[in-house]
């Protein structure tokens, strides 16, 4: 689980917690098949932390 990654723009292809893997950070839950979602306005990495 902790190698599941996705980009801004890409299609998330397992549910669950991620983590914007950047200095400033989030989290939010995001489902399969939505959009990985920009952060502050930047494309950024998402890291899966937790499956739903």
């Amino acid at each position: 689980m902790n190698n599941v990654t996705g980009r801004t723009g890409q299609k998330c292809k397992i549910s669950g917690i991620y983590e914007v893997v950047a200095r400033v950070t989030t989290t939010a839950p995001i489902a399969k098949g939505n959009t990985f979602p920009p952060y502050r306005n930047e494309a950024v990495t998402w890291k899966l932390i937790q499956e739903a």
